[in-house]
């Protein structure tokens, strides 16, 4: 089994790929949540939390351009895989560009799929574990005293420990 402690999301306008889709992720053992809409899908998805979602470019209401462009302004770690049957090539290339994982075009072979999805969900949790790191630095960090702060960034800068010493003596 395939189960991760990430969110898989589907956003696909059609009820038949969300249905197909999510049928070949859950027997796959992957957790899926499908969404009909861009909206539906920002409003009840855990979008800061690491995962994958899959989007169809063209969704009723928000386009799945779009919801990307929230997600990036949300700072979500949500990886972004594209699926479509509009092949539109410069949209593909802008949306890689920016930051989505990738673009297949439907119809897709599904080990091709399950392939890629499970290149994304390394990639969520490559970037999950790196920005836990980050927390976790940031808060042991504000716990040190001024002097401490003062001392460690000399330390960065590559400044020996005598020099330092000597310095702040």
């Amino acid at each position: 089994m395939n189960l991760l402690p990430h969110n898989l999301y589907v956003v696909d306008d059609d009820e038949a790929v969300r249905r197909s889709l999510g049928l070949l992720l859950l027997a796959r053992g992957y957790p899926v949540q499908a969404f009909a809409s861009g909206e539906a899908f920002l409003a009840g998805a855990d979008v800061q939390r690491a995962g994958c979602a899959i989007l169809d470019l063209r969704l009723g209401g928000m386009s799945g351009l779009e919801v990307f462009e929230a997600l990036r302004v949300q700072s979500s770690p949500l990886v972004v895989l594209f699926l479509s049957g509009h092949g539109e090539i410069p949209l593909a290339v802008g949306a890689v560009q920016d930051g989505a994982f990738g673009w297949l075009e439907k119809p897709c072979n599904d080990e091709r799929l399950l392939a890629v999805i499970a290149q994304a969900l390394e990639k969520s949790a490559s970037i999950s574990a790196q920005s836990q790191a980050r927390q976790a630095a940031q808060e042991l960090w504000g716990r040190l005293t001024p002097r401490e702060m003062q001392i460690a960034r000399r330390v960065a800068e590559g400044t020996p420990n005598k020099r330092i010493a000597l310095d702040l003596a």
